[in-house]
């Protein structure tokens, strides 16, 4: 866009200049028509010069908008993720099988705590001399519900699938597997199909971005298919919640 705006100046300029030309070397009786054709022509371009600032600033608000309800449902998703991997030991590959796990099921709370007992092994070794052994037990203390501590009475988990925002019915990609048999997932969605009601050339332009103050790369994402990560791609700024 800031081709377009120098072009737009320069063009602005030159015509300024053709103004001053004419006003120099053009007969009287064509001043007045030729002046008002330019200076029209020069209000048009200053209008265009505008309207591209303008809609960049107003795409710049509407994105910062969409995204924080993209993070938020996010967010959502990671959190219920990792619930469902203290239970089921890996993460889910579908959004059916994580809002069953959030309706249904509930995560313990365990306590772990060291004691002694009889190793009969050793024991029997040692000709019956009783020999003990330190074993770890874990205790489970009480269950919380994952409806209730990250949804807290909501039943927003119902939709957490939906991106909410662009394009009507987008859902997000929910991906999930191992990394070097350590479970990973990722859940995405594509900043065409939140902004895919705006201007292209903003919208490749956004895709493209690198910037410690921005969403880097074509996506909106949590967490990774390569690597062991369950952190988002936008900066700190976009959500409270991290």
């Amino acid at each position: 866009m800031l081709n377009v705006i120098i072009a737009v100046v320069v063009i602005i300029l030159l015509t300024i200049g053709i103004v001053w030309l004419i006003d120099k070397f053009v007969p009287s009786k064509l001043k007045p028509i030729i002046n008002i054709l330019l200076w029209g022509l020069i209000i048009y371009l200053g209008y265009i010069t505008f309207m591209s600032v303008y809609k960049e600033i107003q795409f710049n608000q509407l994105k910062v908008k969409r995204y924080a309800v993209v993070i938020e449902r996010l967010i959502d998703i990671r959190d219920s993720q990792l619930a469902y991997k203290e239970v089921k030991g890996e993460y889910a590959d579908t959004f059916d099988k994580l809002i069953n796990f959030i309706e249904v099921d509930s995560v313990p709370i365990t306590q772990r705590r060291d004691t002694l007992v009889l190793d009969e092994e050793r024991t029997r070794a040692f000709g019956g001399v009783e020999t003990m052994k330190t074993i770890t037990l874990i205790d489970t203390l009480d269950h919380w519900f994952v409806k209730d501590s990250i949804f807290k009475g909501s039943d927003r988990y119902k939709t957490m699938a939906n991106v909410g925002v662009g394009e009507d019915g987008a859902k997000f990609k929910l991906e999930a597997g191992k990394l070097e048999d350590i479970p990973v997932f990722q859940a995405s969605v594509e900043k065409a199909v939140i902004l895919n009601d705006q201007e292209k050339y903003l919208v490749e332009k956004e895709k493209q971005v690198v910037s410690v103050d921005g969403v880097n790369g074509p996506k909106l994402t949590v967490g990774s298919m390569e690597e062991v990560n369950t952190t988002g791609n936008w900066p700190k700024n976009y959500s409270k919640k991290q």
